[in-house]
């Protein structure tokens, strides 16, 4: 589950840090095409610029590849729409938006060419305690296994389980 060696969990700050099979371009397109942010994270019309807006739907039930059940207590955010703002963006290496207009941190996804593999770290500061931490580090942690299956052209047969495994590890590395 969580690589200690690689992956920080704090109250305040996540930091993951994947190896991922796909060049940084590929990758790049994962994070700021709509229709292939959509297959792990969340889909969305994205302004490319400084200041500008990523829209995120949130449509989890979609991101399983076998008919599964959205778990009741994020049933209701299913199909809920909003935007952040894009801090900095500097293709195919940096993406920095606010989340929850700033409220809830921000968010800084790197990414480093290693040969033909990609070194992606993804960095949420700014998060308001234990609860927002567990809730957004089992999110990361589950949506990059997904970006790490999509990439690799495998499957993701129940997002919600890796979330739940997720959602676990994150809360005993917080202790």
């Amino acid at each position: 589950m969580l690589d200690t060696a690689k992956d920080k969990v704090t109250e305040h700050e996540l930091r993951f840090e994947r190896l991922l099979d796909a060049p940084v371009t590929t990758v790049w397109q994962y994070l700021v095409d709509p229709e292939l942010r959509g297959r792990w994270f969340m889909g969305g019309a994205i302004d490319q610029r400084p200041g500008g807006e990523m829209q995120l739907i949130m449509a989890h039930d979609d991101l399983s590849d076998n008919d599964v059940p959205t778990p009741e207590k994020y049933a209701p955010y299913i199909g809920r729409s909003w935007t952040e703002r894009i801090v900095d963006i500097r293709p195919p290496h940096l993406l920095v938006i606010t989340w929850d207009d700033g409220a809830s941190g921000e968010v800084t996804i790197e990414l480093s060419d290693i040969g033909d593999r990609t070194r992606l770290v993804l960095t949420h500061r700014g998060i308001p305690g234990r609860d927002g931490a567990i809730n957004f580090g089992a999110g990361w942690h589950s949506h990059l296994a997904a970006l790490d299956a999509r990439l690799r052209g495998d499957g993701v047969p129940d997002f919600w389980a890796l979330h739940a495994e997720s959602e676990k590890a994150i809360a005993e590395a917080l202790g």
